[in-house]
């Protein structure tokens, strides 16, 4: 039987454009569907291939060549599907580019992704990491997520119920079953700004009332100042998620550490910053080679200039033993490692 695609099926695909790490790594099979119905088709005709879903790339590296089929969504349009007096649910495709989508909603007086200004990557990502930052999370604001399942092809909407999100995760990233192709977000289209992140108030110190605009104008006057241009210094953003810990692992490490910032989170749970440890384990600003940890935050692995991901591999495991021997916690990356 044959097939025919409007898009290109392309073969050995050099994939150090398509991370942000720009490590090195062959796609034997590559694809930009442009949309829902693209995209059921080259899964069922490429059936029994591995499969990878690729956004912008900012949360992911290769350490080898993918021996399978990468899929990059290359679905744009946001459009409004409803509103009403106090929300707006919009619908925005998968490779639109994050923060153009959180200017827009800004722009338009839509509330409630203002915090999320800046963060590297496609709308399509959103769900899958449940980006977060300064006390917002994409959980908070997604009413619906889009998807095509890998194994079938077959269309399957997720209410947020059913995403299954917690903190930096959701059903998409733990099963990696899933190919999403929209988000639905639900916002608020009136604004009052809520003290949320000691930094963000700070920065907005002397505005009584800050506008939406002047929230997201401080929060990227923040990153800027705490963050590395990936265009520079090419990282995937926070490398490891902030511990969470048994209420035993918290004493031990108040016992370790009495100055360790512990936040609880609930049903004897505890959340810890990674930043800290690493800082407390000597490796902020630390280098080996061509790898390092950056600076000014040390949540941030960049590259120096090598294209061979397990240089960045390595790197990680000696920051992960360090900090386990001194402080008895393993961290673990948020970043998907190929």
């Amino acid at each position: 039987m044959s097939i025919f695609f409007v898009m290109i099926i392309k073969y050995n695909v050099q994939l150090q454009p398509h991370n942000s790490f720009r490590t090195k790594a062959l796609a034997r099979i590559f694809c930009e569907p442009q949309s829902a119905e693209e995209l059921s088709e080259i899964i069922n005709a490429f059936p029994d291939e591995r499969k990878l879903i690729l956004g912008a790339g900012f949360n992911l590296f290769f350490t080898k060549d993918f021996d399978g089929l990468v899929i990059k969504p290359a679905i744009k349009g946001v459009h409004i599907l409803s509103e009403n007096d106090r929300f707006v649910e919009i619908e925005a495709g998968a490779a639109e580019d994050w923060d153009r989508f959180v200017k827009y909603c800004v722009d338009n007086g839509y509330a409630g992704v203002e915090n999320l200004s800046l963060i590297p990557g496609s709308v399509g990502a959103s769900p899958v990491q449940n980006i977060g930052a300064y006390g917002t999370e994409a959980m908070d604001v997604i009413a619906k997520v889009k998807t095509v399942e890998l194994r079938t092809g077959n269309n399957k909407a997720f209410s947020n119920e059913e995403c299954g999100f917690g903190y930096r995760n959701s059903i998409f990233k733990r099963t990696g079953l899933y190919a999403i192709t929209s988000v639905v977000f639900r916002l608020e289209k009136s604004f009052h700004y809520k003290e949320k992140y000691i930094d963000l108030s700070r920065e907005l110190e002397g505005i009584p009332s800050p506008t939406l605009a002047q929230v997201r104008n401080a929060i990227i006057s923040i990153r800027n100042r705490k963050l590395p241009d990936y265009t520079l210094l090419p990282n995937a953003g926070s490398f490891f998620g902030n511990p969470v810990l048994t209420e035993s692992e918290k004493d031990q490490l108040q016992l370790k550490l009495p100055d360790a910032p512990i936040y609880n989170v609930g049903e004897g749970q505890f959340k810890t910053s990674a930043a800290f440890l690493i800082d407390k384990a000597g490796y902020k600003g630390k280098r080996h080679g061509m790898v390092g940890v950056y600076q000014r935050h040390s949540l941030i692995i960049v590259n120096y200039g090598t294209e061979n991901g397990r240089e960045i591999t390595d790197f990680m495991h000696k920051i992960q033993q360090e900090v386990q021997q001194r402080f008895g916690i393993m961290l673990e990356p948020e970043v998907r490692i190929y």
